[in-house]
């Protein structure tokens, strides 16, 4: 699945309205408005960075060398050296500055040579150097796919293949160029030494055909070039059954409906009022620049930094509660979306969202007032481009606060004094569009020191053609969404990579699980009776969810105890069960999706393996990600410092409900204190009070005074408090 993102949008400015300067002032403390360092470590790329880094690339090559750069990003320093110096930052000691590094991946123009390099900017140096094999392909990037969709639909042969399917005069045919995926090595009609895309075409409306935001995916088509991109030569020609097996059958264009998502083609809700976050005093947050472009954020007791980078985007470093360690790094590591129809040419669909093409290269600039609510503070930042000049990202993440209900509440019965908080959360949310999908990706703090990792799916189905004929009967690769269109079965899956210090560095991982106990006729004479039991990891591997079992996998500090019960502080993981990978393990699917089949993995930090499918995804054959880390069964108990890898997803059976575009479908992850703290951390919340809230009751006062089974009705506060 590749990037369709609208380049006009990508260039758009930073969002001004009449209330961002309200805004900024509000939530942005005074020392956010001097000069931030450029030399932070942890800062993302300057533009002035990416454009030296690619000038020192270019200088290791003859003058007139044409390279085409695919990544130019941070290189963050070894962990052994930038963690005493965020600790000595942290105590208000200056650091000496550490040495800025790039990351960069490049191909020479026209050709499949890909070399990756590490660029010293301190020292204008390039460090290293090295053509890639065969089999590790870059990801894409936004002029490639540019390139792809106006090469493939000129390409003589191709333009004969739609002439076969008899489409009406005037026909606007659309292509979205996903990655090939991997099932071989050059065996009969497979291709997987040498970068390659699988093209998709689709239709607009025939009777709308002007309309550039028809949902084309209403209309697919049978005919999927495979191109070259570097060489934009085609390989070959793919045609799709339209059936329920492997046979390719004729195909001749018949009338069929539209099914648009667009608003003026529905006749739209009129009943509904405006619904307004309001903050009249301004958020409750500070962000503060740590860099040009990085940013720190405190809220509550909450602090950290918040980063991006072309391929995970969001990142947060230095997690800390009340000025108490938590976590070094946190960052969605990996995606992956395998599908489920075993003919050629969809068995080899599997898209990797993040290394194919990249969080950051496809975040969306979001807009006040649609894609977040309230009182908003944005981060832009700044990628490279294929040219490796920087290009700005305005707008890449939102922030702001949100009302989630009740954090706790009790009632004295005998007094009738209830005593309620609510549960405000601090967001951070990234929304990616990838070609047809939207991801929207948030970190979640609350004030009980809880933190949510929360993926919501939506957009559009990646459609295939269907027999008209086929409608309404069942497939058994897919649910019919519409007349002639097939949404496939696919799962999806993520991977969160959490790099612990809770408490301090030098963590372990441990599960617990509740266990019955034997009877017995004095402790336990009546069975009711269970323990739990602790398991510490001490090898590196995977692990899984035993629900029957309530598993529970926990990061603990065993340096560290708790001041109550001397327990090691800890937080605890709550993730949702998920159905492990389908695909049989000798599959390219499972070989490549190493973090699909477990709802853990725990591995021995390394630096440099942060990417849970591997550093290189496109075309990958696996053996390079979490599972083969894992495996190398290394021990915890001497040098504790594990990585914890949350897996989790959802086996996606489309619904008509699904299509045209799908409503959102929800995961959370959840880090939850354990034993960290000596009482809940939320006691010293204000308790809700409509004084404060001023919320409005719809009864009348007539309605409010009167008694509900026995029990007397209150209103609070009628006079509308929030009147000027």
């Amino acid at each position: 699945m590749v990037a369709n993102q609208d380049a006009k949008a990508a260039q758009a400015p930073v969002i001004e309205t009449d209330n961002t300067a309200a805004v900024k002032a509000a939530i942005v403390s005074s020392e956010a408005t001097k000069a931030a360092p450029v030399t932070h470590p942890l800062g993302p790329l300057t533009g002035e960075e990416i454009s030296k880094g690619a000038d020192l690339v270019r200088s290791v090559w003859p003058e007139g060398t044409k390279l085409q750069f695919k990544v130019n990003t941070l290189h963050e320093p070894e962990k052994k050296i930038l963690a005493p110096w965020l600790v000595a930052e942290r105590a208000g000691e200056k650091p000496a500055p550490l040495e800025r590094k790039s990351f960069i991946v490049y191909t020479l123009r026209g050709t499949h040579n890909v070399h990756e390099a590490v660029v010293n900017l301190t020292t204008q140096k390039v460090e290293f150097n090295a053509k890639l094999g065969p089999f590790e392909h870059p990801n894409s990037d936004m002029a490639e796919l540019e390139e792809v969709e106006k090469a493939v639909l000129e390409i003589p042969e191709v333009k004969a293949e739609i002439e076969k399917l008899g489409l009406p005069e005037g026909a606007v045919v659309v292509m979205d160029p996903w990655i090939y995926g991997a099932d071989g090595i050059k065996e009969a009609k497979f291709f997987d030494d040498k970068r390659v895309m699988q093209c998709n075409l689709y239709l607009r409306d025939p009777k709308n055909s002007s309309e550039e935001d028809s949902c084309h995916y209403s209309f697919p088509l049978p005919v999927s070039p495979v191109i070259d991109p570097a060489t934009l030569e085609l390989v070959r020609i793919d045609i799709m059954p339209t059936g329920h097996d492997e046979t390719i059958k004729p195909f001749t264009w018949q009338d069929r409906p539209a099914n648009e998502y667009i608003p003026e083609a529905h006749t739209m809700r009129t009943d509904l009022k405006p619904l307004q976050v309001v903050q009249p005093e301004g958020a409750s947050f500070t962000v503060e620049p740590f860099s040009e472009l990085g940013r720190t954020l405190k809220w509550q007791k909450w602090d950290f930094k918040v980063g991006f980078n072309q391929r995970e985007g969001m990142v947060l470093y230095d997690v800390h509660y009340d000025n108490r360690p938590l976590f070094y790094r946190l960052s969605l590591s990996d995606m992956a979306i395998p599908y489920g129809d075993p003919r050629n040419p969809f068995h080899r669909k599997c898209a990797f969202d993040l290394g194919d093409v990249g969080a950051g290269l496809t975040a969306n600039n979001l807009q006040l007032g649609c894609d977040c609510l309230g009182s908003i503070y944005y981060i832009s930042s700044v990628l490279g481009n294929a040219e490796g000049k920087p290009v700005d990202a305005p707008n890449v993440v939102c922030i702001h606060e949100q009302d989630s209900g009740l954090l706790w509440k009790h009632t004295n019965y005998r007094t009738n004094r209830a005593v309620v908080v609510r549960n405000r959360e601090l967001v951070l949310q990234s929304i990616l569009t990838v070609s047809n999908y939207e991801y929207i990706l948030a970190f979640i703090f609350n004030q009980a020191g809880d933190i949510t990792y929360e993926v919501r799916a939506t957009g559009i189905l990646s459609t295939q053609p269907l027999d008209l004929d086929l409608t309404e009967v069942p497939h058994p690769f897919g649910t019919v969404v519409h007349p002639g269109v097939l949404g496939g079965y696919h799962q999806h899956f993520f991977s969160l990579r959490v790099d612990p210090m809770i408490g301090g560095h030098g963590n372990q991982i441990a599960y617990e699980e509740a266990e019955a106990m034997p009877r017995d006729p004095k402790l336990n004479p009546n069975g009711h009776g269970y323990m739990v039991k602790k398991t510490v990891i001490d090898t590196t591997g995977g692990y899984d969810l035993d629900p029957s079992k309530n598993r529970t996998f926990k990061i603990l500090n065993p340096s560290v105890k708790n001041t109550v019960n001397k327990l090691p502080v800890g937080y605890k993981v709550h993730v949702p069960p998920f159905q492990p990978i389908l695909a049989d393990k000798d599959s390219y699917h499972y070989k490549r999706a190493e973090f699909a089949d477990r709802s853990f993995y725990v591995t021995k930090y390394v630096d440099g393996e942060l990417f849970a499918g591997g550093k290189y995804t496109n075309q990958s054959h696996g053996g390079k990600g979490v599972r083969s880390w894992a495996e190398r069964k290394e021990d915890l108990t001497k040098e504790q410092d594990p990585v914890l890898w949350v897996n989790f997803g959802i086996n996606h059976i489309p619904r008509v409900e699904d299509f045209p575009v799908m409503p959102m479908e929800m995961l959370k992850v959840m880090l939850r204190p354990v034993n960290f703290f000596d009482k809940n951390p939320a006691l010293d919340v204000p308790s809700s009070k409509q004084s404060f809230n001023c919320s409005t009751a719809l009864n009348t006062a007539d309605e409010l005074a009167k008694k509900v089974d026995g029990l007397a009705v209150t209103g609070g506060e009628m006079k509308g408090c929030c009147k000027a």
